[in-house]
């Protein structure tokens, strides 16, 4: 006996397919979650349940106080190990951009750890949030010690890039970086700010870097969504030299 799949499903598949064949367009809003439970006859518990569904895949986004919208494609982007910072794949539709706002605060919680600082030492912390169009795409809060911190970083830049530029001119050359990836699901407050299901995963990526008297000269935390997201790291391995006797 076959088993009928529920009824979230079916609902979800439908909307699915009307997204795929243009039949509801990016951009566009849903109607209601009162008006589709009335269309799809099912109540609106069962209607919400079938919106989390695309809300997971990434397919539609709910903007508090506007309703459900279907996502635009998003770029995907990839994190470069090593110190560089999240890129994105080249494309001439919907550029991403960088907004950054600055803050001046003293080190509290995790942040003395972090940079291996006493309590209460000025930092200054770069909260950057990419957005493609008006869609958030990925969110980075860079720490640096308040010595090391520019006065000219821009509000907005095309990307990652102009930021950690801005940031390199002050500080020494980093002699190591270490880097933490982990899975998991994102905090209420990254949810809302990116705009993702609480089911979603995403990649979490914590990178220290130090200077060669063993100084933190920046700290930062990045949180990509998984729907769009992947990490490269690459070894290089050094050949081991000959000796005369081998």
């Amino acid at each position: 006996m076959l088993s009928v799949p529920p009824r979230r499903h079916s609902i979800a598949d439908d909307i699915r397919t009307k997204i795929s064949t243009g039949r509801i367009k990016a951009g566009e809003r849903l109607p209601s979650e009162a008006q589709l439970a009335s269309v799809y006859a099912v109540s609106t518990a069962t209607l919400r349940s079938a919106l989390a569904l695309l809300h997971g895949e990434g397919l539609v986004e709910k903007i508090h106080g506007k309703g459900n919208f279907v996502r635009y494609p998003l770029r995907r982007i990839t994190y470069i190990g090593g110190g560089r910072t999240p890129r994105t794949e080249p494309s001439a539709d919907s550029a991403l951009r960088v907004s950054v706002r600055t803050t001046n605060l003293q080190a509290h919680g995790q942040l003395i750890d972090l940079l291996g600082v006493s309590a209460e030492s000025p930092l200054t912390e770069l909260l950057c949030l990419s957005h493609q169009g008006k869609s958030p795409h990925s969110l980075a809060r860079i720490y640096v010690p308040r010595d090391l911190s520019p006065t000219d970083v821009p509000t907005e830049s095309h990307c990652y890039e102009g930021v950690e530029a801005k940031l390199a001119e002050l500080r020494p050359p980093p002699a190591e970086v270490q880097e933490r990836v982990i899975a998991r699901p994102p905090t209420p407050e990254e949810a809302t700010t990116l705009r993702i299901s609480s089911a979603m995963a995403v990649l979490a990526i914590t990178r220290v870097a130090t200077d060669r008297t063993g100084r933190v000269v920046e700290a930062a935390l990045l949180v990509l969504p998984g729907d769009r997201a992947d990490a490269l790291f690459t070894t290089h391995h050094m050949p081991h030299e000959r000796t005369s006797g081998e």
